[in-house]
C-alpha cells in the first residue's frame, strides 16, 4: 500500500474523526492474505480519487485500541468516517468492481 499512508490509535482522533471530509481506513495486518489482495485495489482506488475521500491504513497488531474501539472483528475491513462516524464498512475482500460500487456515495 505504497500509496496510502498509516495511521496509529495516537493519530486517529485528528486525522479521521475530525476531517473535513470523508476518510477510508483499511484496517489490515500483514500475515492477512486477503489483506494484501485488497491493497493494490486501494492504491488504485486512491491514486484515481484521493482528492474526493482521504485513504488511510491501520495495522491491528501494532494499533490494537481503535479495531477494538470500532468492533472489527476480522480484516480487512475497510471503513469509511464522516463527521466523526462510521457511514459505511465493507468486511472482507473485494474485487475493485465492488469496492468501486460501495464507496460510489463518496467517490462520485
Amino acid at each position: 500500500m505504497a500509496n496510502i499512508a498509516a495511521v496509529t490509535d495516537a493519530e486517529f482522533e485528528a486525522q479521521v474523526l475530525k476531517s473535513d471530509k470523508p476518510v477510508l481506513v483499511d484496517f489490515w495486518a500483514e500475515w492477512c492474505g486477503p489483506c494484501r489482495q485488497v491493497a493494490p485495489i486501494l492504491d488504485e482506488i486512491a491514486t484515481a480519487h484521493g482528492d474526493k475521500i482521504t485513504f488511510l491504513k491501520m495495522n491491528v497488531d501494532e494499533n490494537p485500541v481503535t479495531p477494538s474501539s470500532y468492533r472489527v472483528t476480522g480484516i480487512p475491513t475497510i471503513n469509511v468516517y464522516q463527521g466523526g462516524e462510521v457511514v459505511k464498512s465493507i468486511v472482507g475482500a473485494r474485487p475493485k468492481a465492488t469496492l468501486l460500487n460501495e464507496l460510489s456515495d463518496f467517490i462520485a
